[in-house]
């Protein structure tokens, strides 16, 4: 459909995307073989509490951090497909990116439930697609080959509030 609307900077995006994608999946499953008993991260106690969707959760650093990795890589996939709609003369319209439905890349299965995931990653790539699509860094920045959420944005998005 893309190649039919002569979108080529998103089609070449969604073949960039689907192939990241595979590539880390492939990772995770030589993974599979996960040994939780002695897993550090698997048996902490959470230090942390957020709040989404009416409902408080807790978690440990661990999942923190890969909370903060979904905002962040959700950021980054959505400035690229901000800039490909951009490129391609498209309307402004992050919900129709496969990336933004699809919400998974980085997810690993373990620590977090896959909704959580789901939703910081859309949380990051809302932002990122309006920055990539009107060039410029309202919400991130770039720095060392990578795009990110700025600290403090990433502070509010995420609410964690410390349980010690």
């Amino acid at each position: 459909m893309l190649q039919q609307q002569k979108r080529t900077a998103q089609y070449r995006f969604q073949a960039d995307y689907l192939e990241r994608e595979r590539q880390q999946q492939l990772r995770f499953r030589n993974d599979r073989d996960h040994d939780y008993d002695h897993d550090p991260y698997f048996y902490m106690a959470p230090i942390y509490r957020y709040h989404r969707g009416g409902s408080y959760y807790e978690t440990n650093q661990y999942g923190a951090d890969m909370l903060r990795q979904a905002v962040n890589y959700g950021y980054e996939e959505g400035f690229r497909t901000g800039r490909a709609d951009r490129e391609d003369r498209w309307r402004s319209s992050y919900q129709d990116s496969y990336a933004y439905q699809d919400a998974n890349y980085g997810y690993s299965g373990y620590y977090l439930a896959q909704d959580d995931y789901n939703y910081y990653f859309r949380e990051g790539f809302r932002r990122g697609y309006e920055d990539g699509y009107d060039s410029r860094y309202q919400y991130g920045r770039y720095s060392d080959g990578r795009y990110t959420v700025l600290d403090v944005l990433l502070s509010q998005i995420l609410g964690f509030e410390s349980l010690r």
